[in-house]
């Protein structure tokens, strides 16, 4: 049985995405609905959390906008995402970074190789 659920599984999981961590600045194409029709809206933020798991997988990219935060969690599978381009690496030594949503200054982020 399991065997099966894992065949169906495969054929949603997207090859295209890159691999990307917590700490690292990524801008995400999300194909937008507006009435009849249809746009990209770009979101670009640091990656606060990813969430592991074969289709249900997600991941958190929180922004600035004006002087407001705001968080989106992406499904990684998720048709409307059009693409993820990896902006810059960043080094960070937790698994989730919670802790920025109740920071006044903006959090800096070290660079990776």
């Amino acid at each position: 049985m399991a065997n099966l659920v894992d065949k169906i599984n495969e054929k949603h999981i997207r090859k295209d995405i890159p691999e990307f961590r917590v700490g690292d600045t990524v801008r995400v194409d999300v194909w937008v609905k507006e009435g009849k029709k249809e746009r990209i809206q770009s979101f670009e933020g640091l990656v606060t959390a990813k969430h592991e798991g074969s289709v249900s997988a997600t991941f958190t990219v929180r922004k600035k906008s004006g002087s407001i935060g705001v968080e989106r969690i992406f499904p990684i599978n998720a048709p409307t995402i059009d693409k993820i381009v990896v902006i810059k690496k960043g080094l960070v030594r937790r698994a989730k970074l919670n802790f920025v949503k109740g920071m006044r200054k903006e959090y800096k982020v070290k660079e990776r190789n």
